[in-house]
């Protein structure tokens, strides 16, 4: 089997890649992105919980090239310890667990609102209505900004995210992608410079309050910050909502246990990360020579842990094809692993059953149309494109 995840014919079969790779190549040399993928459980959790064998400083040259938003410095994202650890302690600030729990009651407020914006029609585009537009107003009320720019966000998201998938093929893709990182950093640096000059209750007021050790985030990386915000909490949540609602259409015996018992909606949230994991990979770097599976592999080489081939590993979870809601989730890795483990996941987490409590309350039939559903074409993250729905009002 060829593993090259930019042809169309492997991102519409990705399951069956990975497992064809976790039992003959799970340690593979992928031509098109020259990078070693690793599938099995065991190694990708090897590969992230060691950074000084495996580096992220090359992450965002392997994943965007020349489309990295604020290129002058280190991001968190691409940071090793020691400079990891002092951005983590300093980016914590803005997501302590008092603040995640004071924006539930607005989480709450801005699910509702979506719902009703629905509730009236026949039909609706899941993922247009509210899968997209969800996250992007919640990231809005924490950096503090206006919900009326929710369009240009996730448009400048979308774009970003696409250099990934090489989208700069054409000069039309790469004018495109440079369009949107532009924008999205000339409007969050002055969104930065106001909050300088009138600080508020926001993320970005609270990053730029933050301090450990008489040490305190830059202005650059109180950007990169706020975008990698943008980028990380519109995409991921955005795509483990579709993710979730394409498996509970497919099976209505778990949609029916939830609908008469939503204690049950964190258990579906993690079963729905390992079954569909939003990000599908990330991108490493050797500090030296290193072996895994009986392979080896030179020092500087790129290595790609498949996050999404790890969950459904049967060493780690028994028959991991089947959506099981009963299922000891613990250990998945679709948030990572180690130090870079998803800084933003207790608000993924908040938003995704904040958004399916008030979806399967208000509104009581919700099933597929005859309409199909389109995926993104994308091997770095995976959620529906399109997915129609029918809808009975309460």
């Amino acid at each position: 089997m060829n593993y090259n995840p930019l042809l169309p014919e492997v991102k519409a079969n990705l399951y069956a890649h990975y497992a064809y790779l976790r039992e003959h190549a799970p340690v593979y040399w992928v031509e098109s992105l020259q990078a070693w993928a690793v599938s099995r459980y065991a190694d990708v959790v090897y590969v992230l919980k060691n950074p000084q064998l495996f580096s992220s400083s090359a992450f965002f040259d392997q994943l965007l090239g020349e489309f990295n938003p604020v290129p002058e410095i280190p991001w968190m994202i691409t940071s090793d310890p020691p400079d990891h650890t002092r951005l983590r302690k300093l980016a914590n600030k803005g997501f302590m667990p008092s603040m995640v729990r004071n924006l539930t009651p607005r989480v709450g407020a801005i699910a509702l609102e979506l719902v009703e914006s629905i509730r009236g029609k026949r039909e609706c585009d899941f993922m247009r209505d509210f899968s997209t537009a969800f996250p992007v107003l919640v990231i809005a009320e924490m950096l503090g900004i206006e919900p009326e720019r929710r369009v240009d966000f996730k448009r400048w998201a979308d774009d970003i995210v696409s250099a990934s998938n090489r989208a700069t093929a054409t000069e039309e893709g790469r004018q495109r992608i440079r369009q949107s990182v532009n924008a999205a950093r000339e409007y969050f640096e002055a969104t930065i410079a106001r909050r300088r000059q009138e600080p508020g209750d926001d993320i970005i007021s609270a990053f730029m309050r933050a301090e450990e050790e008489r040490q305190a985030l830059t202005a650059l990386e109180v950007l990169s910050l706020s975008i990698l915000l943008l980028l990380g909490g519109t995409e991921t949540t955005t795509n483990l909502l579709g993710s979730t609602m394409v498996t509970l259409l497919e099976q209505p015996d778990d949609l029916g246990k939830i609908r008469r018992d939503p204690s049950l909606i964190p258990q579906l949230i993690e079963e729905s990360l390992r079954y569909h994991s939003p990000v599908q990979a990330l991108f490493r770097q050797t500090t030296q020579t290193v072996e895994i599976a009986g392979t080896t592999i030179p020092a500087n080489a790129t290595v790609m842990p498949l996050l999404a081939s790890a969950n459904r590993d049967a060493r780690k979870f028994p028959e991991p094809e089947r959506f099981d809601l009963t299922r000891n989730t613990d250990g998945h890795v679709a948030l990572g692993h180690g130090v870079h483990f998803c800084l933003g996941a207790p608000l993924a987490r908040l938003e995704a059953k904040v958004a399916l409590e008030a979806l399967l309350q208000h509104l009581p039939s919700l099933r597929a149309t005859a309409q199909p559903i389109t995926w993104l074409d994308s091997f770095f993250v995976r959620g529906p494109k399109t997915l129609p729905l029918a809808l009975t009002a309460a």
